[in-house]
Parts: structure tokens; sequence; C-alpha cells
């Protein structure tokens, strides 16, 4: 009754059968990891999982744990309880009334209850097995004799005449325990290796879904935070949109009252001038002279006239253009605000690093412009002053090395040719084709041939999905976390390969040009 509770104990709910790899649930209960997997995949759907036993519910898909006490239990089990099936075997000798046999007679070919195995002989020959009517499995083949032995040099179990006269004379044998014996301890070894090869794959899967977890809800965190960025950039956007025009206003005011002030005093002045005008031509047109030479008129008023018409001009000076600074400010105070709060709320807006190529590296068919900024490639020698440092292929480095931190640049290339960008240490070659960036352990590139993308480092070349479609790069280098990435800048932006390694020099932007041109960013921020 004991045995028969145990094995109750040790049944899935679900198949009913004996737990096959027992997993457990936070309620308590255990299952077949096949069972209990089949029963969640039919609540997927439900928007709420239950346990089949005790009926307890979870918002989100139970993990399951495997029960190793369980597992060790059934490990044993099967060789301390037999099997159900095995224990129908009943004694070929009571034939009244079925009763289970105990042990098998592989050469009387029957099988013995407690009573009948007391009286059955204790010859060698009467080899004694447990329950089975399948003792024709016990038997060789060719000579129906008992298998006794295993055959090392071909595996298989034999009889004695197979040993001594048939197809495996003279080769080593064992006797079938100590061979059962033998290939017990080695599968022992093997199912322990598979067991912990089996826990660390759970453990990988448990951190693997723990980790899926963690990016879903930061990615949550951040669609929440983004929403709501772009909403105070709106209301932001909003004021700009309706401040800055009553501001353009003002200022236009301010100016076309001056500018009006400005158009009266003319006219007054030009009515002035044209009264004396009209004066003065009377002047003229008298013929005594007397009278003419005692008109004051013009001898008074000439050096008033000069002087009032110069402050005239000068007041229209000052008038000026419309004033932008107070604009300009305002609108950069915004952006700068706007970069500020996106840093403070996770997006870390990429700042430019500034890049100057070094002329002494450049290979002789490599032309570099006068801000240092961009490499072409020419057909013909440029005629460079030979140095140690100088490329014999068509390669420069850039004059800045970086050794820690994190760095961002951006290139862009001609629609014509092939290129090729990324970072290398000082140390690389610069002669044969070792010292072709990714054709070593110290370079690591992105490969533009052909319209299509490829990475490459230490002569391995992954090829990247998909084709050109926007000549823009930027390259984001991490030095502590050992990462290079590139992205195609586009609407919407392309993630094309990201390196990982272990730094362990100072690196320097590297770039590959054939037929081509490679130019970098001419923005310098402060990183």
């Amino acid at each position: 009754m004991a045995s028969s509770s145990l094995r109750d104990e040790l049944n899935c709910s679900i198949c009913l059968n004996i737990f096959t790899d027992p997993v457990t649930l936070r309620c308590g209960h255990n299952f077949c990891r096949v069972c209990i997997n089949c029963a969640l995949d039919t609540q997927q759907g439900l928007g709420v999982y239950s346990c089949p036993d005790c009926r307890t519910e979870f918002t989100e898909r139970p993990a399951l744990q495997r029960n190793i006490t369980l597992c060790n239990i059934m490990r044993c089990f099967p060789s301390t309880e037999p099997d159900e099936k095995e224990t129908e075997v009943c004694c070929s000798y009571c034939v009244d009334s079925p009763v289970p046999a105990v042990k098998s007679c592989l050469l009387c070919e029957a099988s013995l209850c407690y009573k009948h195995l007391g009286v059955h002989s204790k010859a060698p020959e009467h080899i004694l097995t447990d329950p089975t009517t399948s003792m024709e499995d016990k038997k060789c083949p060719v000579h129906k004799k008992i298998l006794e032995y295993y055959c090392i040099q071909d595996a298989v179990c034999i009889c004695v005449s197979c040993s001594l006269a048939g197809d495996h004379v003279g080769h080593k044998v064992e006797l079938l325990d100590e061979a059962s014996e033998k290939k017990k301890k080695k599968l022992k070894g093997v199912l322990d290796n598979l067991t912990s090869d089996r826990e660390e794959t759970e453990n990988r899967v448990l951190c693997l879904k723990d980790h899926g977890k963690k990016v879903q809800e930061k990615a949550g965190v951040l669609i929440h935070s983004f929403t709501a960025l772009v909403g105070e950039f709106r209301e932001k956007l909003n004021t700009l949109e309706k401040t800055i025009p009553i501001m353009i206003s003002n200022e236009e005011k301010r100016l076309s009252l001056s500018v009006t002030g400005l158009i009266q005093k003319l006219e007054i002045k030009n009515d002035e001038l044209s009264r004396k005008i009209c004066l003065t031509e009377e002047l003229c047109s008298k013929s005594d002279p007397i009278t003419v030479l005692k008109d004051q008129l013009l001898c008074v008023s000439d050096h008033t006239e000069a002087e009032t018409y110069n402050i005239v001009v000068d007041d229209v000076h000052k008038v000026g253009e419309l004033d932008m600074t107070l604009i300009s400010a305002l609108l950069h105070t915004a952006i700068d605000n706007c970069a500020t709060q996106a840093d403070s709320s996770g997006f870390n807006i990429p700042q430019i690093s500034a890049i100057s190529l070094d002329v002494d590296t450049a290979g002789n068919d490599v032309a570099i412009s006068e801000d240092l900024k961009m490499a072409s490639w020419h057909g013909m020698g440029q005629k460079y002053y030979q140095t140690p440092v100088r490329f014999q292929s068509c390669q420069v480095l850039s004059l800045t090395s970086f050794s820690s931190g994190k760095h961002y640049w951006e290139v862009e290339w001609s629609e014509l040719g092939n290129c090729c960008v990324g970072v290398s240490y000082s140390s690389i070659e610069r002669q044969g084709g070792q010292c072709i960036i990714g054709e070593n352990d110290k370079s690591w590139g992105l490969r533009i041939w052909e319209n299509h993308y490829s990475a490459i480092h230490n002569t391995s070349v992954m090829t990247v999905p998909g084709s050109v479609s926007y000549r823009k790069l930027g390259l984001r280098l991490d030095y502590e976390a050992g990462k290079l990435s590139f992205y195609e800048l586009g609407v919407p932006m392309r993630h094309l390969h990201t390196f990982t390694s272990t730094f362990t020099e100072p690196l320097h932007v590297l770039c590959w040009v054939l037929g081509s041109w490679i130019r970098f960013s001419s923005r310098n921020r402060k990183d």
C-alpha cells in the first residue's frame, strides 16, 4: 500500500503518468515540463494563467522551476519500484489462479512466484532474471542459447557458442553483469553531464527571460519618457511659435516708427528746400545787382542746412535692420534646453567628436583636403615625402587617438567607388596585405563595396543584409565597453553592425578609399 501511495504521489495530474522532467509552479504543485507547458499554451490567449490543480491565477506566464528533489527520486524510482506492466507477468506453474511472478528462468523459459522459486533448481545453468515475457530476447538468435557474455570488439551480447566457435572467437568478452555495470558508470557520467548542461541551459533561459523582461520594461519607460518629452517640446515650440512672431512684429513696429519719424523730418526738410528753391529762383530772376547782393538768405542758411542734412542721414543709418540677436538667442536657448532635457531623460544626444586626418600617414594615392576632413583617391601619386608611418595602401589615420570614453563620428562618401571606415591601433602594419583595414587583428572596419555593406576584422568578413540606401554613417565607440557600432543615418536610422572586443591600445579612426572619397563631419562639438 505504501508503494502504491508513493507511486500515486509521483504521478503528473495532467498526463496521469509518472513525472517526466518534473517542474514546480509558485503555488507548489508539480507537473511534467511538457504537460504544464502545453496547458499554459492553451491559456495564453485568455489573459490570465492558472494552476491546473489549485486554480491559483497568475497575471503573467509563471516561470517553471525544475524540482531537483523529484528529479533525483524519479532517477532512483524505476530501479526500486518495478513498472506495473512488468508486474503483470504471472507464475507459469500457478494454473488455478494467476499469481504475480517474481523471477523468470531463461533455461526453463518459465516465470516463478515466491512459492515455486523456493523449489526451483539452483544450478548455474538456470539463469534467473526479473519477470519477463520476452525470453527470446535473452537468447542468441543463432545458437538459441542464453546470452551470457558481451563482445567488447563488436559491442554485442553473445552466448557461449558465439565465443568458442562462432564469429566472436578470440574476441575480448566480459560477463553481461560486468559489462552492464561498466556501461552504467559511463552512462551515469553522461547523465551527470547532460543534467548539468540542462540546468545551465535552464539558467540561461531564465536569465534571457529576465533580460527580455527588463528590456520590455525599459522600452516602456523610454516610450513614456519620450512621449512626455515630445509633449514638452511641443509646448515649448507652440510658445515659440506665438512669442517669436510677436517679437518680430514689435521690432518691425519700432523700426517703422523710426522710419516714419525720419520720413516726416525729410518731408519737412523737402518743403523747406522747395520754399528756398522758389526764393532762390526768384532772386536769380532779378536784374538789379544791388537787390541780389543785399539778400542774406543763402549766406545765413548754407551751414545750417548742411548740418541738418547730415543729422538726417545719420538717423537713417541708425535705423538699421531687424535685430535678430534676441530672437536667435531665444531659439538657441530653447534648443539647448531641449537637448539638455533629452539627455536628462535618458535620450543622450551623440556629440560629434572632432576628427582631423594625419597627412603623414596617407598613402601616395590619397589626397587630404586643406581642412583635414576629407580623404580622396587619386590615380596619380601625391609625391608625399616618405615617413615610417606612411601607408603603402590607400589609407589614412586620424591625428587624434582615443583611449577612453565614448565618441561619435559622422562620415559621408562619394556615390562612385568603394571605401571602408573604422578604427585601428597605431601599431598596425604600414606595408603589405596585413596593413589593409580589417585584414588584421589590429583594426575593425565597415566596408562599402558595390553598394553593399560588410563588417571586417582579422580577415573575417560578415555581410550586412540589405544594400546602401543613404550615404551617411554614424560611428559610435565605447572604449571601456569594447564596442564599435555603425549606423546608416537615413530615415529611419538603421543599425548595421557592432563589433565587441577588448581594446588594449589607443584607437585612431582609419579610412580606406578606392575611386572614391570620404568626408568626416566638420561640426565640432564638445564631447
